[in-house]
């Protein structure tokens, strides 16, 4: 099965460029409301789902013994930018459980915001752990071993406690099994599952409406999710998407991107998930197809956020010396 376009890239009066993929808006019952493409074909999800993978940190009760409120736990399902306060609260809530940077397993990469990096670069600094986008949540992991009185050595393998329970609770939200035929290793090194796009949607729809997981899973859910929509940019970061997507309705929406363009979100007032994937993993795909579909999402409930997400769904695209040279436009019905 051919995906459908989903994005249109132009220049001039032309299309320059066409990004396919595959789009699915769920409710907590299974049911779909869109579903755009091979929403079946089983995807990575990479960091879209970190959520999921932060459930453990509340349900084990670490985030209460450690005293997290909203922005750790916001950080804790980042993707951030390594930016200043990104790498200090990181550290921070590493040492809340008597640990450091030494202990992270995610390796090291420059920021990705270009001004921090450039700034590190003419102090003569060089990136660490911390700087890692997923330095938040590997802290959340090692956060959670150490409270259950487990070895956080190798908390990054596929059969430590900590990817065991990862793993479970993916299964539990998305419905599919996730064994060695579905595994890739994440950039951050962790274990990375493939399941079927709407499986994700699914997940998200549950976390979102309350429903179809036991109550421990939901509230541990909702406390992550408004922990993200009250304090977005530290699951992100400056002039990131997801903290335009999120702020765009506060509140009322949660949005996570991926790598691989990859995005995930939940809707928590009408109880509904969405996952999308672009064929070729292009992130400014990505972008403004969750835009759109949150704009599918909205049509009926609320016309006038439908249209300002329809707004962030056409991006104007200009050159080196601020020429208005085409357009990125999301082409979702």
């Amino acid at each position: 099965m051919s995906n459908p376009v989903l994005v249109e890239v132009t220049r001039g009066p032309r299309v320059e460029s066409l990004h396919r993929g595959a789009i699915a808006v769920v409710d907590a019952a299974g049911a779909a409301l869109l579903a755009h493409g091979d929403v079946e074909r089983p995807v990575f999800p990479r960091s879209a789902v970190k959520v999921f993978q932060g459930l453990p940190l509340v349900e084990s009760g670490a985030a209460d013994a450690y005293g997290f409120g909203e922005k750790e736990l916001s950080l804790a399902t980042a993707s951030h930018s390594g930016e200043p306060e990104h790498v200090r609260l990181a550290g921070d809530i590493l040492a809340r459980a008597g640990l450091d940077e030494g202990r992270l397993e995610c390796g090291c990469h420059w920021p990705s915001n270009f001004d921090v990096a450039r700034a590190m670069v003419q102090r003569g600094e060089e990136p660490g752990q911390l700087h890692n986008n997923c330095s938040g949540k590997h802290s959340g992991f090692l956060c959670t071993a150490v409270h259950l009185g487990e070895d956080p050595t190798g908390y990054v393998g596929k059969d430590h406690p900590v990817q065991r329970r990862a793993r479970a609770a993916m299964e539990d939200l998305t419905g599919a099994t996730l064994g060695e035929d579905v595994r890739g290793t994440d950039g951050c090194s962790i274990p990375n599952y493939a399941a079927p796009l709407a499986g994700f949607a699914l997940g998200f729809a549950k976390l979102a409406g309350g429903t179809g997981v036991s109550a421990e899973r939901a509230t541990a859910g909702r406390r992550l999710m408004q922990a993200a929509m009250a304090e977005p940019w530290y699951m992100s970061g400056t002039g990131r998407a997801c903290v335009a997507l999120m702020q765009a309705a506060p509140g009322r929406v949660y949005v996570k991107t991926g790598a691989e363009g990859v995005f995930c979100g939940g809707v928590p007032e009408l109880g509904l998930g969405f996952a999308l994937k672009i064929d070729d993993g292009a992130g400014r795909a990505s972008e403004v197809a969750a835009a759109a579909t949150l704009a599918f999402i909205f049509a009926k409930a609320d016309p006038q956020l439908a249209e300002a997400y329809s707004a962030l769904a056409h991006k104007t695209l200009r050159n080196w010396n601020k020429i208005e040279v085409g357009t990125i436009r999301a082409k979702i019905a």
